[in-house]
């Protein structure tokens, strides 16, 4: 059920909507999600007084985190596109997406190695590729509207989980070997990858 939590700040009052999930946790986590709403996860007994003596307790972080998410979310570029136009540009840009990412994977699979089963297109909301324990790699077709040395990145990245299912330093290395730059495409995918829609 959604309710609000009304904080001031800076001179400001903002009423931010607010979200629980009770599941069987031992402690609780307070995230900012997309859409500037607060999700709080606690253990199943919590009572509504608690919740808010948590977020009483948490009131500058959550309120600096939401300025945060909300002034990405403010910036994404808006379209004047109908919805009959945006999909039928959705699905050209899917179309490519299928057409182009499997040549950058076969073109990169030569200098990583690593053995894939197959190659999925997605609609992702928040991840850019993933690679299964069976061999499947997965990409969101919206990087097409990224540079395509950023595409590069993520196919590569994805590719070294082939051999290294982690983030270790292992694997940084082997995405370095191939692609030398990864830092700054990983910070141009932080700061820009909420950009890449239509």
């Amino acid at each position: 059920m959604m309710q609000t939590l009304t904080i001031t700040y800076q001179g400001t009052t903002y009423t931010i909507p607010y979200t629980i999930i009770k599941s069987k946790r031992k402690s609780y986590a307070i995230s900012i999600e997309e859409d500037a709403t607060i999700l709080f996860r606690v253990p199943l007994r919590t009572s509504e007084r608690q919740i808010l003596e948590i977020a009483a307790e948490k009131e500058h972080w959550i309120i600096t985190h939401y300025l945060k998410v909300l002034a990405k979310k403010n910036s994404r570029p808006h379209s004047d596109l109908s919805a009959v136009q945006k999909a039928a540009l959705e699905k050209r840009y899917k179309d490519a997406a299928h057409d182009y990412i499997p040549k950058r994977v076969a073109y990169f699979h030569t200098m990583t190695g690593g053995i894939y089963q197959r190659i999925s297109i997605r609609d992702q909301k928040t991840r850019w590729g993933s690679c299964s324990s069976n061999g499947t790699l997965s990409f969101n077709w919206r990087l097409m509207l990224a540079p395509p040395a950023i595409l590069d990145y993520v196919v590569v990245h994805e590719l070294c989980h082939l051999t290294y299912m982690n983030h270790s330093a292992s694997f940084w290395a082997a995405v370095e070997a191939v692609y030398p730059d990864y830092r700054n495409a990983r910070k141009w995918l932080k700061e820009h990858g909420h950009e890449l829609v239509l």
